[in-house]
């Protein structure tokens, strides 16, 4: 397969918004639908998918970049020039090893890589003192490269004050274990944390799958999350609203004490720093509360009096408004 970074157009040193506008641009060019002529197009559409899945993942474009795979996704066996290509005339189609004797699928599709010393014993292990420990290593890696069990998925479901806390998330899987997930910091609905080992254990005897864990977030009574900042409604009484003055909120760590400025109009946005969720880099975002101006219940009289003479007055209204008859 050709360098993807060729395949797409860009350089080394594009950014990921660059490579992925380079994707979409090639892609609707060259999508079949769009090529129905040409027999071509879909070989040309497959080889932009691959490129796009190396570059366009940051963890695969690292790796790719180092030398540790190749332009195909697969790993580069590292110290032993030309050993790979050994390995995969070596290996049987559809055994572990095969395709470059460097993974082995599980049942859930997944991949784990080898050691060195599991391709080696691979090739050599049927021979008396080649591989792993000299004669009957064979029969031990046959065992260690048993298929993998099953994967299991599961959800985790955090509270806001959870991640506030950086409390663990108690996840029931599917296996019959309860286990407790720590939730990374910066983690949105949608993530998926791997638990390795933590899956369907193999009859054969070969290593347990993993536990996919995807997190999302319990549905909050007064708050709503924008990223690592979180909103929500302060109500305030006419009288703090125009004088200001100091109130209790609650925050997703208990109450705290606000200050409320003076002559504040019902809308107005204020902020709590560092009372928002957890941000990936460290520290926290910010809690924004908008003022809610509440009035006295059924009424008050004395209110109405005061407001009555203000109308009369014109002292103060944001738009103009009949005069009662």
């Amino acid at each position: 397969m050709r360098d993807p970074y060729e395949i797409l157009g860009v350089s080394k040193t594009a950014s990921e918004a660059e490579i992925k506008q380079a994707f979409r641009k090639l892609a609707k060019k060259h999508h079949p639908d769009q090529n129905a002529k040409d027999p071509k197009a879909k070989e040309r559409f497959a080889e932009l998918n691959g490129a796009y899945e190396i570059v366009g993942d940051k963890e695969k474009r690292a790796k790719f970049d180092r030398g540790e795979i190749g332009a195909d996704g697969k790993p580069r066996f590292q110290g032993f020039e030309g050993f790979e290509g050994f390995g995969q005339r070596g290996a049987r189609p559809g055994a572990p090893g095969a395709g470059g004797g460097r993974f082995r699928w599980s049942t859930a599709g997944g991949a784990d890589p080898f050691s060195a010393e599991d391709i080696i014993g691979d090739i050599f292990g049927n021979f008396s003192g080649f591989g792993r420990g000299g004669a009957g290593a064979g029969a031990s890696n046959r065992r260690t490269q048993q298929p993998r069990g099953e994967h299991v998925t599961a959800t985790a479901a955090v509270t806001l004050e959870q991640l506030a806390r950086g409390e663990k998330a108690r996840v029931d899987l599917p296996t019959g274990r309860t286990v407790e997930v720590a939730i990374p910091p910066g983690a949105r609905p949608g993530k998926i944390i791997r638990l390795k080992g933590q899956g369907r254990a193999n009859p054969a005897g070969g290593e347990p799958g993993d536990a996919l864990i995807t997190v999302e977030f319990v549905s909050h009574p007064r708050f709503r999350v924008e990223g690592d900042t979180i909103r929500g409604d302060l109500e305030v009484g006419l009288d703090q609203a125009a004088l200001g003055g100091k109130v209790r909120v609650d925050t997703l760590e208990g109450p705290v004490t606000m200050n409320i400025p003076p002559h504040s109009s019902g809308g107005r946005t204020l902020r709590l720093k560092g009372k928002g969720l957890p941000k990936v880099a460290g520290g926290r975002g910010d809690l924004l509360l908008t003022l809610r101006i509440v009035l006295p219940e059924g009424g008050d009289p004395e209110l109405d009096q005061l407001m009555r003479k203000w109308r009369d007055e014109g002292r103060y209204s944001t738009r103009d408004s009949e005069q009662e008859a």
